[in-house]
């Protein structure tokens, strides 16, 4: 009876629900192996002074039990600390990955578009000098018309025309060929046909060969009403007379192969203080 007693005092003194659930039960259980009295109690204690020795036992137990719920209680406040700052730490970490990935992204896109200005300033440095080299051959090709002109340049354009063939014949090397030139120069080719014939024959050791020009004529100088359309600047085209082998040498041509050839030297000496990173 005095067991209930104390456990009913004990129970209505405590009003944490730590102690009521966790510390109280064990209490209970451990209350009822405690001898309320000794063997030398006396038999003759009235109910004052038993009374006061409950009294007394209730407040040693619920100063523990206090004492234990209130080490409970920082317990798992440091334990709540501490997962509170392990799950702060966690965001912290995710949000970190997430702004260096974005910035990754960044970057990446900032090096792709300086890779295509890049490019495209290059594309537009290369275009403005293949321009220039085109403006510089189309010059030259203009300049051949007056190499041709027969009013201003007449011997020495024949002169030329003599050049032309021998060095045609000896590419060829042929005791027979077909000649084609434009209309207005087939008066000094066969002008020139003579001397040439002569001149091949004596650097090659061999007889002057036959020289058939050709009815078809080269196209004329280019007009400035018409400047797309097919044109010759002049010179001479010689084949064999099966016309297999063919070897072109009109102005035009000499240009094209010359300007190929010295390509490199004119960039050279045009872009090289051009830097294309």
């Amino acid at each position: 009876m005095l067991h209930v007693t104390i456990e009913t005092k004990l129970y209505e003194s405590t009003s944490s629900p730590v102690v009521r659930s966790t510390i109280f039960p064990n209490l209970k259980k451990n209350l009822k192996q405690i001898p309320l009295f000794s063997a030398n109690s006396d038999p003759t204690m009235n109910d004052a002074d038993v009374s006061k020795q409950i009294h007394q036992m209730v407040q040693f137990i619920r100063q523990e039990a206090d004492e234990k719920a209130n080490e409970i209680s920082v317990s798992a406040e440091e334990e709540f600390n501490i997962e509170k700052l392990q799950l702060v730490e966690a965001e912290k970490k995710k949000i970190r990955q997430e702004y260096e990935r974005k910035q990754k992204q960044v970057e990446v896109r900032k090096k792709i578009e300086y890779s295509m200005q890049l490019n495209a300033s290059r594309i537009k440095v290369l275009q403005a000098q293949d321009d220039l080299v085109s403006a510089m051959r189309e010059a030259a090709s203009k300049d051949l018309l007056n190499v041709s002109h027969h009013h201003h340049h007449h011997h020495n354009y024949e002169g030329l025309l003599k050049s032309l063939i021998v060095q045609g014949l000896l590419r060829l090397k042929e005791p027979s060929v077909l000649l084609r030139c434009r209309k207005e120069d087939v008066d000094m080719v066969h002008a020139a046909l003579h001397a040439a014939k002569a001149e091949y024959a004596e650097k090659a050791h061999v007889h002057p060969p036959e020289i058939i020009v050709d009815s078809i004529h080269l196209p004329s100088a280019p007009s400035h009403s018409d400047p797309h359309a097919l044109s010759c600047s002049g010179g001479v085209v010689l084949a064999s007379r099966d016309g297999k082998i063919v070897f072109e040498n009109t102005l035009d041509a000499r240009l094209d192969v010359v300007f190929r050839g010295k390509l490199p030297e004119i960039r050279k000496l045009l872009f090289s203080q051009v830097a294309v990173a």
